[in-house]
């Protein structure tokens, strides 16, 4: 069998259908942050980011590039294997300790991302609980629908945001099965955040264990950026909050929360955890040092709600139709995959503004988008110019603009 011209096919159908992804090559200079330069066609030249899930600039904080440094030279790039063979370091218990503390948890547990703590918590959750049924809110993201299908468990899918849906599901299931609902608090692409309240009262009422992924609120909302749970009010009413170190604390990593006992049952059953390398201990320690900054300071969480606010009033200014949501991300929607990505390539080359095009199947098709990200590092000079070019390329392409 001709493997390639099997896969050139498939490729083809891609590129046909505008779902085809051309990554952008980007050099990043620390401190210059959102500036990058763009290595695509032609000369190389500066171009600004909106969508970058390093939300609050931190991978370029100087506490956290120091501390990284400083742990590379005292301890060297890599962690040498797994903790199970090659030990544990200090600065990953450091670390653990730290995010424990962030949503007021007895313990927590370090993965090689938030994908990973996902995936491989909820596959052990399933499949070594006896009889568990596991509710997931229709939109969860794939590391989580991944995980709940690796593990076999029955699964049940509760209408995106619905308490009332997740009650009636809840029902019909017999009130001696334990039973997990796997929820989001904000979703990544909608931006909308969910009605937590409503939802862990719900399941506190079935006896449910709460899984909750904070992956893009956690260093963002809260006092400390514990996320929405924290705002809220609500982590000690929370069985396992996952997190995530690669988007506002700006370094890579993932992790889970929650009792003692819980953390340790996944440290010892987790496949995802068992067999895969741990974390430099470099990245621990600029994660700490990113983590403990944010629970200090907020300065970095209000100046970048001032400039979604900007961002939002500007494009209402000129009609640019954009999804309304009480987060950090900005939905702007085309509905075309084919122009999504053709005003996506022409921001990029004509006014030097990098913005990936959201398609399918990130996204269910007719949604498609570009999903702006400001953050505190956004001047006003760079909000102007990302909305004159939208402003432009909307009427060049002919687009329907928002009614006022």
């Amino acid at each position: 069998m001709d493997f390639d011209a099997l896969f050139r096919q498939q490729l083809d159908a891609l590129r046909s259908e505008g779902n085809y992804r051309i990554f952008a090559e980007l050099e990043r200079h620390c401190g210059q942050f959102p500036q990058a330069r763009n290595h695509g066609r032609g000369a190389p030249r500066d171009v600004t980011v909106w969508c970058s899930n390093d939300y609050l600039g931190m991978s370029q904080h100087p506490a956290v590039v120091q501390a990284m440094v400083e742990a590379v030279q005292a301890h060297g790039t890599g962690a040498g294997g797994t903790r199970n063979i090659s030990g544990t370091a200090r600065l990953h218990r450091i670390l653990e300790a730290e995010l424990a503390d962030l949503h007021g948890k007895e313990a927590a547990l370090l993965f090689t991302s938030g994908y990973v703590s996902n995936w491989a918590s909820l596959a052990t959750l399933g499949a070594r609980i006896p009889g568990v049924v596991i509710l997931s809110d229709a939109k969860n993201h794939a590391s989580m629908i991944e995980g709940i299908r690796h593990s076999r468990a029955e699964k049940v899918i509760w209408r995106h945001n619905d308490p009332e849906d997740l009650d009636r599901r809840l029902s019909d299931i017999p009130a001696h099965r334990p039973k997990i609902v796997a929820f989001e608090s904000v979703y990544s692409m909608d931006g909308d955040i969910c009605p937590m309240d409503e939802i862990v009262a719900v399941a506190e009422r079935h006896g449910a264990m709460t899984y909750l992924d904070e992956v893009h609120a956690v260093g963002l909302y809260g006092p400390r950026g514990g996320g929405v749970s924290e705002e809220r009010g609500l982590a000690h009413r929370i069985d396992l909050i996952e997190g995530t170190l690669g988007k506002a604390f700006g370094v890579v990593g993932g992790y889970v929360t929650g009792s003692a006992a819980l953390v340790d049952f996944i440290r010892s059953f987790a496949s995802g955890f068992i067999f895969t390398t741990a974390l430099p201990p470099a990245v621990a320690a600029a994660a700490t040092a990113s983590i403990r900054h944010l629970k200090a300071s907020s300065s970095e969480r209000l100046r970048q709600r001032d400039r979604v606010a900007r961002v939002r009033r500007a494009l209402d200014r000129l009609g640019i139709p954009h999804q309304a949501n009480p987060s950090h991300i900005i939905p702007v929607m085309i509905k075309d995959p084919v122009k999504c990505r053709m005003i996506s390539d022409i921001l990029m080359e004509d006014w030097g503004i990098y913005v990936q095009p959201i398609n399918h199947p990130t996204v269910p098709r007719g949604t498609e988008r570009l999903r702006i990200t400001p953050t505190p590092l956004h001047s006003d000079a760079d909000i102007d110019r990302l909305v004159s070019a939208l402003g432009a390329l909307w009427t060049h392409c002919a687009l329907s603009r928002a009614v006022a």
